[in-house]
């Protein structure tokens, strides 16, 4: 799962156990998964002279030579925070693994945000957040919430949170400074995408109670479900879902993993199950040994024969990833849109003193083919770009209008899967 809310929804939660604000303001869910997942049991690290071979221990010197002579010399003595120095040195030497924005050291205080999020609920602005490329953005903002009500769409780029510039902030310090309690303000100042000239936004933050699954009844009795993140009851409320879906006449489903930031890991296993017969392999889990660990779906899915198309896009990353590349490799169903972001590691949790934890990618993930997901992403089976300038339509949006609207809308992603389940379900 990588982006948090505020945090995670802007935080992509990418976990295994038990995608905050991508990732919500990871999240974000991003976080939604975030967005690999957790290893279950958490590790405990004690603090050591120097546990490396002498040679190590030696270089290390260089390491502490830099910090007296910063902390003794810098020109602005107020700009010395020890903490600040450690958190950020910490997460310079974890960049250089090459798992940037998902294996990452979490304060304290990141600490508990990013437990918090994982609930399904929080107080925020109520997005999915996440670093691209060395910029702070909006990966998704959650629906009904303040972040969607005050204008921001996808891919929007944050450039200052109180007019504090974000450059070379990580999505934890992006999440820490827009998350707050309910009731107070924030001003961000956001370029939207496509546009030259940024605007300063100011946002009431709220309590926002993250819901999983959404969905509607489209023209032709096909249901379009939206799954924003993999948070605690993913699966179940996707079951709950489908099982309406049906009650109501579906005869096909549309399953919208765009903007997904991951999450937990077992429930994309339980959302898998809801699709796929019980014993599919849903993924290969290779450890730094090369050896494999496959996990297999349970009994009693709702919509294992149902017609089925999936929309992913760039921002689906971690559990979505695993999800898609399940049902692709087993066939099951047709996705359409764009790469996925190509997040594939497992993330063990660590707590180091002090209250900080080490989110480290100890496993990485396989589709059930064997393909990697780490770096490479899933590519649809029908690549559909969305232009930048477009959002995809909700749910609820989507259920509003008539079957031309849709089919003549800028949404182009939806309209082709409307297209393809349609012809599915009349086979």
């Amino acid at each position: 799962m990588s982006y948090p809310p505020d945090s995670s929804p802007l935080a992509i939660v990418r976990v295994r156990l038990p995608l905050w604000l991508v990732a919500p303001l990871l999240g974000v869910t991003l976080f939604l998964g975030i967005v690999g997942g957790l290893a279950a049991g958490y590790v405990f690290i004690r603090p050591a002279s120097c546990p490396d071979t002498p040679q190590v221990c030696q270089e290390f010197s260089a390491f502490w030579d830099t910090w007296k002579i910063a902390r003794n010399n810098f020109v602005d003595p107020q700009a010395i925070d020890s903490q600040k120095m450690i958190d950020g040195a910490i997460n310079g030497m974890l960049d250089t693994l090459g798992d940037q924005g998902h294996t990452r050291y979490l304060s304290a205080e990141e600490a508990t945000s990013w437990d918090e999020s994982l609930s399904g609920s929080f107080e925020g602005i109520g997005a999915y957040i996440d670093v691209r490329d060395g910029q702070t953005v909006i990966v998704s903002p959650i629906e009904g919430s303040p972040a969607e009500q005050a204008g921001l769409r996808p891919g929007d780029a944050i450039l200052a949170v109180d007019d504090k510039s974000t450059e070379g902030w990580s999505v934890q310090e992006l999440a820490t400074n827009v998350r707050g309690p309910a009731g107070t303000a924030v001003t961000l100042r956001i370029l939207h995408v496509g546009e030259e000239t940024p605007l300063d936004v100011s946002i009431t933050r709220a309590k926002v109670v993250v819901p999983s699954v959404s969905w509607r009844m489209l023209p032709d009795n096909v249901a379009l479900l939206r799954l924003s993140s993999f948070d605690r009851n993913s699966g179940d409320q996707m079951r709950q879902a489908l099982q309406e879906a049906k009650d109501k006449g579906a005869r096909a489903v549309i399953l919208d993993l765009r903007n997904n930031p991951g999450g937990l890991l077992d429930e994309a296993v339980s959302v898998a199950g809801q699709f796929l017969p019980e014993g599919t392999t849903v993924l290969l889990e290779a450890n730094r040994s090369g050896d494999r660990t496959p996990t297999k779906t349970k009994g009693g899915g709702v919509a294992i024969d149902m017609p089925l198309v999936v929309l992913i896009n760039h921002n689906s990353a971690s559990s979505s990833e695993i999800l898609s590349g399940a049902l692709q490799d087993a066939k099951r169903a047709t996705l359409v849109g764009e790469p996925t972001f190509g997040t594939g590691t497992v993330l063990t949790p660590y707590r180091i003193d002090g209250g900080g934890r080490l989110l480290l990618g100890t496993q990485q993930w396989l589709t059930p083919d064997g393909r990697l997901i780490r770096g490479q992403g899933i590519a649809p089976d029908e690549q559909v770009d969305l232009p930048v300038d477009v959002a995809p339509l909700s749910p609820a949006e989507a259920g509003d209008l008539s079957l031309d609207q849709l089919r003549s809308g800028a949404d182009v992603q939806l309209s082709r899967a409307i297209d393809l389940a349609a012809q599915a379900a009349s086979r």
